[in-house]
């Protein structure tokens, strides 16, 4: 006996395209009732995913986008080992000690040569925010009760260009989050003003070692020293923590005689970026205390029920093992020396860029030359056009360029940002200054979008309120304008963002 198949049932088995799989729309809201077949459904997943930007190209983000094939083998066979079953996986727990060991050695903490560092692996530096962000609210409770002193009220004083992982720690854990407001020119944290503010509640002050807005580090040496002074005059003992989720894996490599880590005695608790200049793929970070009386013992959990007595201080539990490996992997593939190269290169590269923005005369470089490599420019005419426009065009050529708006009270600066990462070569960095070229050729074609806001905001902007009642006529300052115009395109991008659960 023959044994055959129809047409029909053939196609469908071996061709998704000619399967009635293509014919249906995807559910988007309910899982459907019947199953499909695995190519059928990879295939049309794929598809989707093409409409995606190419990570590469996304020039917004500071996360690591390449990882060397050998790497991503070992990611690969380890991803279906959870993290938190230390007793089933020694090994895996033995390389994140490991890789926390030699991140507190980096930022010089003061660990002997037997002795082992304090700190934990975490979901990236959210993460890791949150849990040093607790330590420090539980000593600041813990030592107030102990006085007799209120403890409902703390606070942490921070610069207004923090991200925003630090505004979700002070809702989510209630405390009071105090911001030094920036100003035109000066994109960082004041540490004069910020130790001004600093009060008998402030559980710390976070300084930021790579601004996300500009990549410049904070003065950490200036700061501890300026609270070195007013704890002494105070009696209070407010510490600090340095967020370097993007600048903790740049400066010992860039800036060895930069004083910023734990050389300096105020700093407690660091975090860092595994995933960022740590260059593991998403989902990694770390955190690392000074001493252990830094980290309060009763935050420590213990559990028996995966098979030994293991501490865990994180606010997930099951994770993947994988980016542990990873920076495992980067740490003992690279060395001090290739991190070093790696850095030198994307500085090189950050150079080149800006160089070539400086040449079409059309903007002004915002970013500093220490720092992590990214290059923020602005504008120096917005009369006519806008960041948000050249971002806009710039995604024609496939390129992700973030435009926005600086924090209070810069509010109306609007700059466009370029990080520089290990796989964005000097050859790309010339195209886009290519395709940057050819947006503002483009743009300068175009009806001006100022102009036509203007029009609808200067002088009488509506016939009720466009005079004062003695007759004199209401008119928009060029700053009012620009500002205007800013918050028009911020909303516009912000509307064509899809919505739906985070």
């Amino acid at each position: 006996m023959v044994l055959s198949t129809t047409a029909s049932e053939s196609t469908s088995l071996h061709c998704t395209f000619a399967s009635r799989y293509v014919l249906e729309s995807l559910p988007r809201y309910k899982m459907p009732e019947n199953s499909i077949p695995k190519e059928a459904a990879y295939q049309i997943i794929s598809d989707e995913l093409m409409l995606d930007g190419n990570p590469r190209l996304n020039l917004a983000s500071f996360v690591t986008t390449w990882m060397e094939p050998e790497c991503e083998k070992l990611m690969l066979a380890s991803i279906n080992k959870n993290y938190v079953d230390m007793d089933e996986y020694p090994v895996t727990t033995e390389f994140q000690n490991r890789c926390v060991n030699m991140i507190a050695h980096l930022f010089n903490a003061p660990v002997g040569k037997d002795e082992t560092a304090l700190g934990v692996g975490t979901v990236g530096s959210s993460e890791a925010i949150m849990l040093a962000g607790l330590a420090f609210k539980r000593k600041w409770q813990n030592k107030r009760k102990a006085e007799g002193k209120p403890c409902d009220k703390p606070n942490i004083v921070t610069g207004a260009n923090v991200q925003v992982c630090w505004e979700k720690f002070a809702r989510y854990f209630e405390v009071d989050l105090k911001v030094v407001k920036l100003r035109e020119g000066y994109y960082i944290m004041d540490p004069v003003k910020a130790v001004e503010m600093v009060d008998e509640n402030t559980i710390c002050v976070a300084a930021i070692l790579g601004s996300t807005l500009t990549g410049e580090f904070e003065d950490v040496k200036l700061l501890n020293d300026l609270l070195v002074r007013k704890n002494k005059e105070t009696g209070w003992d407010t510490p600090i923590h340095v967020d370097a989720a993007s600048g903790g894996f740049i400066a010992p490599f860039l800036y060895p005689d930069l004083e910023w880590d734990f050389r300096l005695p105020l700093v407690k608790s660091i975090n860092v970026s595994g995933h960022k200049y740590g260059l593991v793929y998403a989902g990694v970070g770390w955190v690392v205390w000074r001493t252990k009386g830094d980290l309060p013992e009763d935050l420590i959990f213990h559990i028996n029920y995966l098979g030994a007595d293991q501490p865990t201080f994180t606010l997930n539990f099951s994770k993947g093992s994988n980016q542990i490996i990873a920076q495992y992997y980067q740490f003992l593939r690279l060395g001090f020396e290739g991190y070093k190269s790696i850095m030198e290169n994307c500085m090189e590269n950050a150079k080149v860029l800006k160089q070539g923005l400086e040449k079409m005369g059309r903007f002004t470089i915002v970013s500093k030359d220490i720092g992590v490599p990214l290059v923020a420019f602005t504008l120096k005419d917005s009369s006519q056009h806008t960041v948000f426009e050249i971002a806009d065009n710039l995604r024609k050529f496939g390129w992700i360029v973030p435009a926005y708006t600086m924090p209070a009270d810069a509010e109306h600066i609007a700059v466009l940002r370029v990080v520089i990462r290990e796989d964005f070569s000097c050859s790309l960095a010339e195209r886009l200054l290519a395709d940057i070229e050819k947006v503002l050729k483009d743009v300068d074609k175009y009806p001006s979008m100022i102009s036509t806001r203007a029009a609808n905001i200067t002088s009488v902007v509506d016939e009720r309120n466009g005079t004062h009642a003695d007759g004199r006529v209401v008119t928009k300052t060029l700053r009012n304008n620009t500002e205007e115009v800013a918050n028009y395109w911020k909303k516009l991008v912000e509307q064509k963002k899809s919505t739906g659960a985070c």
